[in-house]
């Protein structure tokens, strides 16, 4: 089963989005499908205690942790 969600978006918002579509040749609705996904992920890793951000691959530092999610 699936769920029509219709949400307001600022201009600003909407283009990034535009362009992240652009970017990965896909469309809006992936877009944010994959930013939900990302957002619950993050949302689940904090309330286990864990540390969200992101990690230089090679040494495995945190370079940027995300505050406030």
């Amino acid at each position: 089963m699936s769920v029509r969600f219709n949400m307001v978006l600022s201009d600003d918002l909407n283009r990034e989005i535009d362009k992240a579509a652009a970017d990965t040749e896909t469309n809006k609705s992936e877009v944010v499908r994959k930013a939900l996904q990302l957002y619950l992920a993050a949302v689940d890793g904090k309330r286990r205690g864990l540390k969200i951000g992101l990690v230089e691959p090679e040494t495995r530092r945190l370079e940027t942790e995300f505050i406030g999610l």
